[in-house]
């Protein structure tokens, strides 16, 4: 069997509605939106936990983040840390792939391969390992051309501020990822298919963009955020004024500067991710390579006077989602509208390389419908996260990317948007009683889903409030620690 090659296209922090296939007419992603007219765009593409380490853990292992043992960041919650037993890496290590990870991983510890061959890192400014010092800064120090920092822009990594990036713009890491992965393709073993992992650390803060980019979406007209009236309990002044302000409200021009920020970010690693493509296309690589664009999740920007993540909004928990098959495996669908999940990831990049895929996962393989097939799939997605910047924070959504409902286990409240209707859940019918039944309907989704847990959570007929209780863990990570399972 002649084996595909495979890149894995990965952005952090990225929202589903920041790319031009996916309806916005602001931002140019020319290579992006060229990917997506030789492939098929997910249009209902969620994360199962809407932070950087438990929707990365899904993403390596194809495990939802019960199975993983990471159930978002913050209170009760571990890093990802090792002793998965099959990962996407490591299944196709074993099936005599040459794997490299560049970029951000977020493993724990921070060397760690989890089935990569190797991994180049940037960590942003994580330093969890005793004496690390990721790939990148070691580059950046030894490139510079003068006195000074890769942070003396002076944002924070969460921050809502944003600003031109300091230094020239070939030292900034979304230049680096490519180049580092432009030198493993030079390096590979070429008797091999190769599993490349391009894993950038932007559009998510700092909003660095450097000058041209920033430049030019400073002077567009970038939409504002949108702002329902159930979200008014968020325009919190004394919180506002944190520089990684987590709920808020900034003055305009300061949103416009981050809006500017995020968008001229992406606008960067477009032009990157298409020196790449360009570099495939010379060495005659990209006929027989799939590839697959994610994100992690995306980033509020001030939607509903919020910032960062970890919430079960659509601009957060929608991802955008992209898939190239490769020239052999001929013509594709063009657009996917069923709910898909990262954990879909794995088991469908596995089924296209003709490796089993292991019992372990709980994803489900998209080469079916990728080559047109009728297929059955999932009803809804199950997404969740942690107490993690506020107890009240902490939630449990379903949604199928047309309805949706979110509970907040520490409040005991819940929400129901029409995402038809409402795409940017600006009015909330969770007490409206025309909906009554569909609250129901959905409540009762969530209900199946938690049970088997075995929590408390719920006592099989309705849900059963948290306040006051321990944080919610999974046994999972304990048992994978611990290597007993």
């Amino acid at each position: 069997m002649n084996r595909p090659n495979i890149l894995l296209l990965m952005t952090d922090q990225q929202r589903w509605d920041s790319l031009g296939c996916y309806g916005n007419s602001l931002i140019e992603t020319a290579n992006l939106d060229w990917l997506a007219s030789e492939g098929t765009v997910m249009t209902r593409a969620y994360t199962p936990s809407p932070s950087c380490i438990p929707a990365r853990a899904s993403l390596l292992t194809g495990m939802d983040p019960w199975h993983t043992g990471v159930l978002g960041m913050g209170r009760g919650q571990g890093p990802m840390g090792t002793g998965f037993s099959h990962t996407l890496p490591g299944e196709l290590a074993k099936a005599g792939y040459h794997t490299q990870g560049i970029g951000k991983m977020h493993f724990f510890p921070q060397r760690s391969l989890n089935g990569f061959h190797h991994t180049l890192l940037d960590e942003s400014g994580r330093v969890e390992d005793p004496g690390f010092l990721s790939d990148y800064r070691a580059w950046f120090e030894r490139n510079k051309t003068g006195d000074y920092g890769f942070t003396d822009h002076g944002i924070g990594w969460n921050s809502w501020m944003a600003r031109p990036y300091h230094a020239p713009e070939f030292l900034h890491p979304t230049n680096w990822t490519v180049n580092e992965s432009i030198a493993f393709l030079k390096r590979r073993d070429p008797s091999k298919p190769f599993f490349l992992k391009t894993s950038f650390a932007r559009p998510h803060s700092p909003y660095d963009a450097p000058p041209f980019y920033f430049e030019m979406y400073l002077g567009r007209s970038l939409p504002e955020p949108v702002v329902g009236q159930w979200a008014e309990k968020h325009d919190r002044p004394e919180e506002a004024c944190k520089p990684d302000a987590w709920r808020g409200v900034r003055n305009t021009e300061e949103i416009k500067r981050a809006r500017a920020g995020y968008y001229g970010s992406i606008h960067h690693i477009d032009h990157q991710i298409g020196r790449l493509f360009q570099y495939m296309i010379q060495e005659g690589l990209m006929d027989n390579t799939m590839i697959v664009f994610l994100s992690d999740h995306g980033d509020m920007l001030g939607d509903h006077n919020l910032w960062r993540k970890t919430y079960a909004y659509e601009g957060v928990a929608r991802i955008p989602f992209i898939v190239r098959l490769p020239g052999s495996f001929g013509m594709s669908a063009k657009r996917i509208d069923v709910p898909v999940a990262i954990c879909d990831v794995m088991p469908t990049l596995l089924e296209a390389a003709g490796v089993p895929i292991p019992a372990s996962v709980d994803g489900v393989s998209l080469l079916p419908a990728l080559s047109g097939e009728a297929v059955g799939w999932r009803d809804y997605i199950h997404g969740e996260h942690s107490a993690c910047y506020a107890e009240e924070q902490e939630m449990q959504y379903v949604t199928d990317g047309k309805m949706k409902y979110i509970w907040f286990p520490r409040i005991g409240s819940e929400q129901l948007f029409d995402l038809t209707e409402d795409p940017m859940e600006c009015n909330d019918i969770a007490g409206k009683r025309e909906y009554a039944q569909q609250l129901k309907h959905w409540r009762d989704r969530l209900i199946t889903e938690l049970e088997p847990r075995g929590l408390g959570l719920t006592d099989g007929d309705r849900l059963v409030c948290q306040a006051g209780k321990p944080p919610i863990i999974s046994p999972h990570y304990e048992l994978r620690m611990s290597g007993k399972i």
